[in-house]
């Protein structure tokens, strides 16, 4: 574990960001396609994917202030349309589409958990902002507690409205819009328009905050020693190379993966991460104060997930898992070549390099 925390911790972390964003990228393309005609050619998907990367890699590069503002407006604007969708949704749910019945097996169960699991690793983004806060250590623990309480509720009572009010195989022909698609029996046209708009808000901020964090996540890797030095420099005297590089590979990703194939990476990877991290914070405890009680579960549920999600995207599409250890293969074969090869190494802290 010590050679894994060492070697390539910081590496998958920032691909498995790469993939995050490219997930959110390409939702972002799905619910926009929405509001163009029909019969608009699939291609598009790919063009207003790139576009947002874009856009979000130009605010990014004017810095924190520029991101953060940005920022907030998107979750006010989307949050507080989830809510109106989530109170009128509510008094037009259809019991039978709640019923038993119609419930994935218990595998299909976990699957989805696995899949869903990058709904909830934005809170880790947090820790990135560090630098940027006044008192961090009272900041980022209140923003860790409140994100995953908000971003739980939110997302099971959305869920809940969802299936709630569309047919299962409505959310499954639908899947790239399904939270616009559950909006259109209750609030028609329009509700279905502005939940799509709401979406794009989401997935917009999920691409800001994620791509900063990436580029951040680039740059400390620099400083270590973990990346090459052209990670760390800065263009024209504002952000770092590594946003344009990220950004650059994400463009890749987006146009040569379909959005469950992006997803699975994206899941697999902070799956994996998180089981690391929660190793990790086991061995720190005494200086932590955690509690093995709770750490353990933590670890067994991320490898316990990464398990079922690879199985069965074997079985349905093996081009995925195939994809993520390569990619984690990579990570570790990039940082042992690059480091014996080059006069770099690992620093910790602030030491300067030699």
């Amino acid at each position: 574990m010590t050679v894994f925390s060492r070697e390539v911790s910081t590496s998958i972390i920032w691909v498995a960001y790469l993939f995050a964003i490219a997930s959110y990228a390409r939702a972002f393309g799905g619910f926009a396609m929405t509001f163009l005609p029909s019969g608009t050619p699939t291609i598009w998907v790919n063009i207003i994917s790139t576009a947002i990367v874009l856009v979000f890699t130009g605010v990014n590069f004017l810095g924190a202030k520029a991101m953060g503002r940005s920022e907030m407006l998107a979750v006010i604007v989307k949050v507080f349309i989830l809510v109106v969708f989530i109170v009128i949704g509510f008094f037009f749910i259809e019991p039978v589409n709640l019923s038993p019945s119609d419930w994935p097996s218990t595998a299909g169960i976990f699957l989805g958990a696995g899949m869903v699991f990058l709904a909830y690793e934005g809170f880790g983004l947090i820790t990135n902002a560090a630098d940027d806060m006044e008192n961090p250590r009272k900041t980022i623990p209140k923003a860790l507690y409140i994100s995953v309480i908000m971003t739980f509720a939110i997302y099971v009572l959305v869920s809940f409205v969802v299936v709630g009010n569309l047919p299962i195989p409505n959310i499954v022909d639908a899947e790239d819009y399904a939270l616009a698609a559950a909006a259109e029996p209750f609030l028609g046209l329009v509700g279905f328009k502005i939940v799509a708009i709401a979406a794009l808000f989401s997935t917009s901020s999920a691409i800001n905050a994620t791509l900063y964090g990436g580029a951040n996540i680039s740059y400390e890797a620099a400083k270590k020693g973990e990346l090459p030095k052209f990670f760390e420099r800065k263009v024209w005297g504002k952000s770092t190379e590594g946003l344009f590089i990220s950004a650059g590979l994400v463009i890749v990703i987006v146009n040569f993966l379909d959005l469950e194939g992006i997803a699975t990476l994206h899941s697999a990877g902070f799956l994996l991460i998180y089981a690391a991290v929660s190793f990790a914070h086991h061995k720190l405890r005494k200086e932590t104060g955690g509690k093995s009680y709770i750490i353990w579960p933590s670890i067994v549920g991320c490898l316990l997930s990464l398990a079922v999600l690879i199985f069965f995207q074997v079985q349905s599409s093996p081009t995925a898992p195939l994809v993520f250890l390569s990619v984690l293969a990579g990570c570790f074969i990039f940082e042992y070549v690059y480091r014996r090869s080059t006069s770099r190494c690992l620093r910790s802290g602030d030491q300067s390099e030699e």
